[in-house]
Parts: C-alpha cells; sequence; structure tokens
C-alpha cells in the first residue's frame, strides 16, 4: 500500500509518500481501507519531534473507510461497514496517512447511512472534542455567554455551533475577515478580530465590563493570560490545546478572589466506557443531520499533497477543517 512516512522529525518536507506492507488485524481489530484522513494539529507536533513518538512513523489519529477484513473476535462489526475513527481510547493508534489501517474496536466509530465518509472524517475528532467543551466543563445554557478562540478553525466552529444551538451568547475570536464571516456563519454574535484589538479588553466591552462566562481555548500560550482577564466573576475558562505555545506559569492568588476556575480538555478522558463513545457518536451524527452541526471544509487534497496540507495548517490560513483524500467515494 501506499503511505505517508515521517523519517525523521523535521518541516512539512520530510514527509514521505512510500510504499509499505498492509497491515494485518489482530485479535479485536479491523482492518479499514481508508477514504479520507483528517489533518490535525497533533500530526505536526509528531513530525516536529513535540511527543516523544520514535521514528519513522505514520501519522493520521482520524479518518474514514470501509472495513474490509475481521480479526478474531470482532462479532459487532462486519466486511463492507462504514465507518469513522479517531482517539477514544488512551492508547492512540496511527496510520490514518494510508491507503490501510488496522483499527482496534474501541475506535470505530459505525456510520449512520446518511453520514458520508467525507463528512465523517471532517467532523469526528473536532465534533467528539466539541461535545465535551459545550456538554461536560461547564453549564452552558439560554443566556450564557461563551468566547471561543480559533473560532474558524476544525473544532472551534463546531463548537460555536454547538453553544449557539443550546442557547448561549457566543464571541468568537478570529484573525482574518474571511475567518470572521465563517464565525458569523457558524452562529457568533460577536467576532473580534485578535489581530486589531486586545480581545479580552473587547471582550470586557461586548458583556458591558461582566466579562464572559466561558472561555474554550485551544491556543493556549499567546491567549491564557488574557482569558483570566476576559472572564467574569466564577467564569471558567477550560484550555484544550496549546497551538499557540505552552502557557506561562501563573498563582493562584490569581484565580481565587474571583472565583475563576481553570479547567483542562483531553478527549479521551470522556470516552470512559464503548457505551459512552456509542451515544456521542450518535449524538453527533443527529447534530449533522438535524442540520445545525456542519463541518466547514476548508479544502480536499490528495494523499500526495499531505505536506502542502499541513503547511497550509500551520500557516493558520485555512478555515475549517483539512482532509486529505485515499480512495475516495461513499
Amino acid at each position: 500500500m501506499k503511505a505517508i512516512v515521517y523519517p525523521n522529525p523535521g518541516d512539512p518536507s520530510v514527509l514521505t509518500l512510500t510504499d509499505a506492507p498492509d497491515p494485518t488485524p489482530g485479535p479485536g481489530e479491523v482492518l479499514v481501507e481508508v477514504a479520507y484522513a483528517g489533518v490535525n494539529y497533533a500530526d505536526i507536533a509528531m513530525r516536529m519531534g513535540l511527543t516523544g513518538m520514535p521514528f519513522p512513523l505514520t501519522p493520521g489519529v482520524e479518518g474514514s473507510g470501509r472495513v474490509v477484513e475481521l480479526g478474531d473476535g470482532v462479532d459487532d462489526i462486519a466486511v463492507g461497514d462504514r465507518i469513522a475513527w479517531c482517539p477514544t481510547t488512551a492508547a492512540t493508534t496511527l496510520g490514518s496517512y494510508a491507503e490501510r489501517i488496522a483499527l482496534p474496536v474501541g475506535q470505530v466509530l459505525p456510520l449512520p447511512d446518511d453520514i458520508s465518509l467525507l463528512d465523517a472524517a471532517a467532523i469526528a475528532l473536532q465534533g467528539l472534542t466539541a461535545h465535551y467543551l459545550v456538554t461536560e466543563r461547564a453549564p452552558i445554557t439560554d443566556g450564557t455567554t461563551v468566547l471561543v478562540h480559533a473560532a474558524a478553525g476544525g473544532t472551534g466552529r463546531l463548537v460555536v455551533q454547538w453553544a449557539a444551538h443550546l442557547g448561549a451568547t457566543v464571541l468568537a475570536t478570529v484573525s482574518s475577515d474571511a475567518k470572521a464571516d465563517s464565525a458569523r456563519a457558524a452562529g457568533a454574535q460577536h467576532v473580534i478580530r485578535y489581530d486589531e484589538v486586545d480581545f479580552a479588553v473587547e471582550a470586557r466591552r461586548l458583556t458591558d465590563g461582566v466579562g464572559v462566562d466561558y472561555i474554550v481555548d485551544g491556543v493556549g500560550g499567546s491567549t491564557f493570560r488574557g482569558d483570566l482577564k476576559a472572564l467574569a466573576d466564577c467564569g471558567t475558562v477550560c484550555l484544550f490545546g496549546i497551538a499557540g505555545g505552552i502557557p506561562e506559569p501563573f498563582s493562584p492568588m490569581e484565580v481565587f478572589p474571583r472565583s475563576l476556575t481553570l479547567t483542562g480538555g483531553s478527549l479521551t478522558n470522556f470516552m470512559r466506557t464503548r457505551e459512552e463513545v456509542l451515544r456521542k457518536a450518535g449524538e453527533l451524527w443527529s447534530g449533522r443531520r438535524d442540520g445545525w452541526l456542519l463541518p466547514e471544509i476548508d479544502s480536499v487534497r490528495p494523499l500526495a499533497e499531505a505536506a502542502h496540507a499541513q503547511a497550509a495548517l500551520e500557516s493558520r490560513g485555512t478555515v475549517g477543517k483539512l482532509v486529505l483524500e485515499v480512495a475516495g467515494g461513499d
């Protein structure tokens, strides 16, 4: 089969399209023909050697495709089934940037007939991330004010849609006119150009000086200090990513006088049982089916252009999700 390999850490130029042996499904695994693979910051962190993963490696933590072979002990999935996958267990399976991948059943998300393989690859990981960010890290009801950083990105845009669906007033930070349009289309009532103004000052102005109830932050280093300023008393910030670097250390003295809450988020902590995984995936597909949860796909590129896709994501010039087409189809 064809696969993308990182032979060593480096910039996008290290990505190599090469021939690789077909994987074989072990007990409790399925072999999948990959239709589409999602492109994520996690792939870039691995390429840069920031995760401790050994080289060489084939990247890719999510995708969609069809089951072509079953390992021993698999009796609830059939050959020919359409599925998606993403890291729903602590032991993340890599290798979606390839024509075939062997997956443990615990990471398999069965697809309803009305969810396309392309949509599934564009929404699975970020959609399940948005699920816990909106439903489990802080209470969101009518009138809750929520600030979403990187609101036109793959995760941010889905968080905006989900929070707006629950009745929140959403403030979105973006860095371009195109991203501002995307955030508004997703349901943001207020858009803040953080490249032009101090987002914390603007968030307080937009809330009549009160501040926001909840901040969803996947950026980290360049935003965290401002988050504390933008929060209302008793507000919550959830840090779930560090696309902008690791936040500087801070003292608890900065949070207790105003009763602020700092919490973190990692998807696998909210995928505790198989039943929970399937229920949340079902709610994700339902939101897509009902039309209020819609992925925005920046572009779909062939597997051979994976380096270009990663470079585009790193440039922060993309709007929505980047997807690699491997076998394609539906």
